[in-house]
């Protein structure tokens, strides 16, 4: 089975190296030369990784294709290329639906949306797929764990939360810095900060089949400090803006 990405950004690249590490059986793995940086380090990094002479090429030479470039890019540039109808195409890009895609590809071949993000760099983190399908899921279970959608509106919902990745490590920066004005070397502050945040997710994980309210209940005390800043953070609305900033990624999903 030969692999090749139209696009070589943070999740193509990320994905490519989860497969590089996995035990998936492939033959080769296709890039376009969109982003010669990072082609040129996954050539350099994975001996079966190619550079193709463009998007045709990558498309010529592969059994599946991945999508992975941005709308305006896939809008631009999709309806232009030739794909086969024994091909499978999976769909990175997160505002071109199903429907959409069928038009610009034309050929009845299988087409799957997916939502990686990049921790599947190193095999972890959920992989919503729509419409299900038998070999995409087996593929992504090999390199995270795939969550198969039945409804392609409830997918919008996936990539709405999908959109809060670098909110997250914006929360993980500002406590770090807080503990470096008090002192704290760099190394040592992100360090900690990161590795509580991994195992405070990692007993989330755990515990994910009991409501989350049972994780924010256990884990403050009457008057203790985990009481205080989740009423002080609850009294500045940061909960109720996050909520917010979810619909309004929704909503221009949805546009």
């Amino acid at each position: 089975m030969k692999l090749g990405f139209i696009g070589t950004g943070k999740i193509a690249s990320s994905v490519i190296s989860g497969v590089c590490k996995s035990k998936i059986k492939f033959r080769q793995i296709i890039v376009s030369p969109r982003n010669k940086r990072i082609a040129n380090n996954l050539k350099k990094k994975f001996k079966k990784v190619s550079i193709a002479k463009n998007n045709q090429d990558v498309i010529n030479k592969s059994n599946w294709i991945f999508l992975s470039v941005t709308p305006k890019v896939g809008d631009k540039i999709i309806k232009d290329l030739k794909f086969k109808s024994n091909q499978i195409i999976i769909s990175f890009i997160s505002t071109i639906n199903l429907s959409q895609l069928k038009k610009m590809i034309k050929v009845k071949s299988k087409i799957i949306r997916a939502i990686p993000l990049p921790p599947i760099s190193i095999k972890k983190g959920p992989v919503p797929i729509y419409p299900p399908n038998r070999q995409v899921k087996i593929f992504f279970d090999k390199i995270g764990s795939t969550i198969e959608i039945k409804n392609e509106k409830l997918s919008t919902n996936f990539w709405s939360t999908s959109g809060m990745m670098a909110s997250y490590y914006e929360l993980l920066r500002v406590m770090s810095d807080w503990l470096i004005k008090k002192g704290i070397k760099r190394k040592d502050a992100q360090r900690y900060i990161t590795s509580l945040f991994l195992a405070l997710s990692k007993d989330a994980v755990i515990n994910s089949k009991k409501d989350l309210k049972h994780l924010v209940k256990e884990s403050q005390t009457p008057k203790g400090l985990n009481e205080q800043g989740l009423k002080e953070m609850t009294k500045k609305n940061v909960y109720k803006s996050v909520v917010y900033s979810l619909n309004s990624i929704y909503k221009r999903l949805n546009n």
